[in-house]
């Protein structure tokens, strides 16, 4: 993997999506804004006209994020892996009988909101390689240890 890093194939995805809109659709409002503002006559006072090649620029930017993060990123292939990977959820048990559902991502990906964990974090990095009915132990970053056995993995 590039850099170590790898997007899953609904991370990719995502990201071609927002890069089409981002040079299609975006950029030609920002266009038809700087235009407009134009018309509003003196651009040394215009703060309309300001916004508008401020966000071309924010806009620009992005899109050179994107192109660099495509072409960086490795592409995965989970086919015969067995265990946990990247792309797979993976449903655990805790020692308090508390059930949880983790998606190892990449870094790129993660939001702890959708428990969208990347691979290199503490509990993605035990879960990955382990199978259904291992349990793993997991150091926080408390240093407090805890205990995780795999109940189902989806990918």
């Amino acid at each position: 993997m590039a850099n170590g890093e790898a997007l899953t194939d609904e991370g990719r995805k995502k990201l071609e999506e927002e890069l089409a809109w981002r040079e299609g659709e975006h950029r030609t409002e920002i266009v038809e804004r700087i235009k407009v503002a134009r018309d509003f006559g003196d651009l040394s006072e215009n703060s309309e006209f300001d916004d508008a090649k401020e966000e071309q620029a924010k806009n620009e930017a992005r899109i050179r994020e994107i192109r660099n993060t495509l072409a960086q990123v490795a592409e995965f292939d989970a086919a015969g892996i067995l265990g946990a990977t990247l792309g797979s959820t993976v449903t655990v048990v805790d020692a308090d009988g508390e059930i949880h559902d983790f998606t190892l991502v990449g870094s790129r990906e993660t939001n702890s909101l959708e428990n969208r964990i990347s691979m290199e974090s503490p509990v993605g990095s035990a879960l990955v390689g382990h199978e259904v009915g291992e349990t793993v132990e997991v150091v926080l970053p408390s240093g407090k240890t805890r205990t995780y056995t795999i109940t189902k993995i989806a990918r």
